[in-house]
């Protein structure tokens, strides 16, 4: 590589560690890139940043993002945290297998690891220390189980994979249903092993039929929204895109005329809030489309294709490689960035390797995914910290268990493709 690539790596590297901006490190390294080592104009750019937010596939972020916060707003997520408990809290350490599952279901909705964590994060880590469990054990298992809303489609790390990629955005959904099932069974498992034999914590009682059956029936409406959102979509009756619209109308409602949680005055304030929580991803992703602009038009990508290539012939070694580099990136950088700039530079080396990249798309975003509550710069372990006011060292040693499974998974999904491209071939969506 020429020296002006390090020098412009360093400026991204030195923006990022001076605490400016993501958007803005990335829009300015590109436009110092242009001004030093092009002779294209900045209109290029400019129109590069314009195009960038032209993209059908990002409305089906935006509705998503709305309709988590209509989910947090109302009653939806209090009504599948009381659907999980009444399934599992009955059993040793059930409260804590409870916390597992609402953040798969609540994930199966909202896409997003952050979301979940405040929207679970506050009220779960409370619940179960009120209820006997330790500390480090309640910190550590709702610090990484968030990572469920990234995981379990839909995605948002997989919407902007699939919009960069042109891979099937329905094939890459069912590609995330074996790690994220898997990743709640050994965390359940690990929670039954750790638990069964204390006495010293509250443990509920097992709930009779009359009591399932009323649980069921409160949150059968909660229940419907992913059955909505993944029957729609693969049955065919609607698209993606056209899922999250769906799946936000039918939060409006259920909240608004069934469950009652919130009012007419309070659409404005929670579209409002989505719309700024949109506008910010919006220009995240504008920021990281200009800086991938700059390294495409001075073929930094396939530079890296060929250096790597010289370098590694093994598939095997290559995708330990590629692992580790993911997850030290995912630490600094959050997953809409990575994806985007990580995307278009490792695509090119796919087919040398015999990598399918729907298998890639999926390895992406588990490791984007697992790096937001890896130490030490995992933004849930600063999250979790805050809510529980404890130091970034405590959270830090509390998650090592969690992250055992949850690497273990990803060793799995990594170097057994059949494993997640099984269920996508099936129904027509990968070859």
């Amino acid at each position: 590589m020429e020296l002006s690539h390090f020098i412009i790596m360093l400026i991204l590297l030195g923006s990022m560690a001076a605490l400016v901006p993501v958007f803005m490190c990335l829009f300015f390294t590109a436009v110092l890139g242009f001004l030093l080592y092009t002779d294209l104009p900045l209109l290029l750019l400019a129109q590069t940043l314009f195009r960038s937010m032209d993209k059908f596939a990002l409305v089906v972020v935006l509705y998503f993002i709305l309709c988590g916060n209509i989910m947090t707003a109302g009653t939806i997520v209090d009504k599948l945290i009381k659907v999980a408990n009444v399934l599992v809290s009955w059993l040793p350490g059930g409260l804590g297998m409870a916390g597992v599952l609402g953040c798969g279901l609540f994930g199966a909705i909202s896409g997003s690891t952050v979301a979940t964590v405040v929207a679970l994060g506050g009220f779960m880590i409370p619940a179960l220390l009120e209820n006997g469990y330790q500390e480090k054990y309640t910190l550590g298992v709702m610090t990484t189980s968030p990572n469920l809303g990234v995981i379990i489609p839909p995605s948002i790390g997989m919407i902007l994979y699939s919009m960069i990629s042109n891979v099937s955005l329905e094939g890459l959904f069912l590609t995330g249903f074996l790690p994220g099932i898997l990743i709640m069974l050994g965390v359940c498992l690990y929670t039954y092993f750790l638990h069964r034999k204390r006495t010293d914590f509250v443990r509920m009682p097992t709930p009779d039929f009359k009591q399932v059956v009323q649980i069921l029936k409160e949150g059968f409406w909660s229940l419907m929204l992913p059955v909505i959102i993944f029957g729609g979509i693969f049955s065919g009756a609607f698209t993606a895109n056209e899922a999250a619209v769906v799946a936000c109308v039918y939060a409006f409602i259920v909240e608004l005329f069934i469950h009652k949680s919130i009012k007419l005055r309070d659409v404005k304030r929670i579209t409002v809030s989505s719309a700024v929580t949109s506008a910010t991803l919006l220009i995240i992703v504008a920021g990281a489309t200009c800086f991938g602009r700059y390294l495409t038009l001075e073929s930094i990508p396939n530079q890296i294709t060929e250096a790597v290539l010289s370098s590694i012939q093994s598939p095997i070694v290559f995708l330990l490689a590629l692992n580790l580099l993911l997850v030290v990136v995912g630490m600094f950088m959050d997953i809409i960035s990575a994806t985007l700039i990580l995307g278009p530079v490792f695509l090119p080396m796919l087919a040398a390797f015999g990598i399918d990249p729907m298998h890639f798309g999926l390895i992406l975003t588990v490791n984007l995914a697992i790096a937001y509550c890896t130490p030490p710069m995992g933004v849930s372990l600063y999250i979790t910290g805050a809510i529980a006011n404890r130091d970034l060292v405590y959270v830090s040693r509390a998650v090592i268990p969690f992250l055992i499974i949850q690497y273990a998974v990803l060793a799995v999904i990594t170097y057994m493709p059949d494993a997640v491209l099984w269920l996508p071939r099936m129904l027509g969506f990968a070859q």
